[in-house]
């Protein structure tokens, strides 16, 4: 009986953050449809009619969790991109605060990227939150590329941008999948595959075909 009666005096934002908690992790395991409010109910150690009247019904309770989780990868991300420094480190720093998110919040991944991007009704709060991590990514190779005198359209920003967070993206996805991967290597690992790339882009050295093939 001390259990329900301590839980009742908590304020409002920490038992919804509870039971976002649990609802989370019902969400990475069985997915939007398979996952019950009964389910989420027992894992956050309340009852059913709590989680309605706290959190609606179970589409806005997983609405608000591609939020939740949307929005703290997003501050994690730029929170770690401090704007004066080098391009190089505004790169790594944000490559390194994307994997370490994703291995402290391997069941907010799942949800995110797992889950909803192939539900309808949950795709566009997953698209605006990548959208808002390649405006960031394109925004440092803009500002790196000015810092080196050179000026790039911004389409092809653009392109390079999502090249960059697909990539990442994939390597999360392997990440999440293997609990005992550091994330600070994988970081590095994606710094030795993208920034060979982008100091040569910063240089001004452009891939060409070999001669004889079909030209760009």
């Amino acid at each position: 009986m001390s259990t329900p009666r301590a839980f009742r005096r908590l304020p409002r934002a920490v038992r919804e953050q509870q039971m976002l908690d649990a609802a989370v992790r019902v969400f990475s395991r069985r997915g939007f449809h398979a996952a019950s409010m009964d389910e989420i109910a027992d894992e956050a150690g309340i009852s059913k009619p709590m989680v309605y009247a706290y959190l609606g019904s179970k589409e806005e309770l997983f609405t608000a969790c591609l939020h939740r989780e949307g929005v703290r990868l997003v501050e994690a991300i730029v929170g770690a991109v401090v704007p004066d420094l080098p391009f190089e480190e505004r790169l790594w720093r944000g490559l390194r605060a994307f994997f370490r998110f994703v291995g402290a919040h391997r069941d907010g991944w799942a949800v995110l990227y797992r889950q909803a991007r192939g539900e309808r009704p949950f795709a566009g709060e997953v698209a605006a939150m990548r959208s808002r991590i390649i405006e960031v990514v394109a925004g440092m190779l803009a500002r790196g590329l000015a810092a080196e005198g050179r000026e790039v359209r911004p389409a092809e920003l653009e392109v390079m941008a999502y090249a960059l967070v697909g990539a990442a993206e994939s390597v999360a996805d392997w990440l999440a999948d293997h609990p005992g991967a550091d994330p600070d290597a994988m970081a590095g690992r994606m710094m030795d595959f993208a920034w060979t790339g982008a100091g040569d882009l910063l240089a001004g050295r452009l891939w060409r075909p070999p001669p004889g093939a079909d030209p760009v």
